[in-house]
């Protein structure tokens, strides 16, 4: 059980320890005009300086100020060429793009980063459930699990998995699933997700909460 995303917590990252700061005039120069600092600073776990920061770095991949799911793709493609992220960058552009209008804004990505970079294990957990359920119906099912589960071994690539063998996504998910899956339902709820990853360590070290999250 896991959820891949080592690149973008490593691009974005070492941008909150340089000490310059971008002007903030600059962003007047930019289609999409991100909310008043201060709001997304008291929304975020981020200082405002930390957030300039980022949204240079954000404006440098996305001028526009915003991304769409194409541009997410080949950002992200960059960070994993010896696998096919394609499709796990989809779905890690729709957790991102909260309000599904396909595309991220920066006040999109921020609270995204801002809980994968400094959320509590509970925030980590919620954002994880919401990746896995695809649909956005409040469950994951074996389906979605399975299609998130494939989607990271494509990525990662056979240079890290050589001797997989064909079923391994399918082993991988009919173990957790029948863990977290506690009134053998069929669907997992995020009451049960939680639960599950909380007291599973084995689970918790999997999804690698605490390194290598996006």
């Amino acid at each position: 059980m896991c959820y891949a995303g080592s690149s973008l917590t490593a691009l974005y990252q070492p941008l909150l320890n340089q000490d310059t700061v971008e002007d903030e005039m600059e962003m007047a120069t930019v289609r999409h005009r991100p909310e008043a600092l201060e709001l997304l600073e008291a929304q975020s776990k981020f200082t405002k300086k930390e957030l300039q920061i980022l949204y240079r770095g954000f404006k440098n991949e996305c001028p526009s100020g915003v991304v769409n799911e194409e541009t997410f793709k080949e950002i992200y493609s960059q960070f994993f060429p010896q696998g096919d992220s394609t499709t796990y960058a989809h779905f890690l552009f729709n957790a991102f793009d909260t309000d599904h209008n396909g595309s991220v804004s920066f006040e999109d990505f921020v609270m995204g980063l801002s809980i994968l970079l400094r959320g509590t294990v509970q925030e980590k957990l919620n954002w994880a459930f919401n990746l896995y359920d695809i649909n956005k119906d409040g469950y994951i099912t074996k389906e979605e699990m399975l299609d998130i589960m494939k989607a990271i071994y494509d990525m990662m690539g056979k240079c890290t998995y050589p001797v997989l063998k064909e079923d391994a996504p399918r082993q991988h998910v009919e173990t957790f699933f029948q863990k977290m899956d506690k009134n053998k339902d069929g669907v997992v709820t995020i009451d049960e997700f939680i639960e599950s990853c909380q007291k599973d360590e084995n689970i918790m070290r999997s999804m690698q909460l605490f390194e290598n999250v996006i």
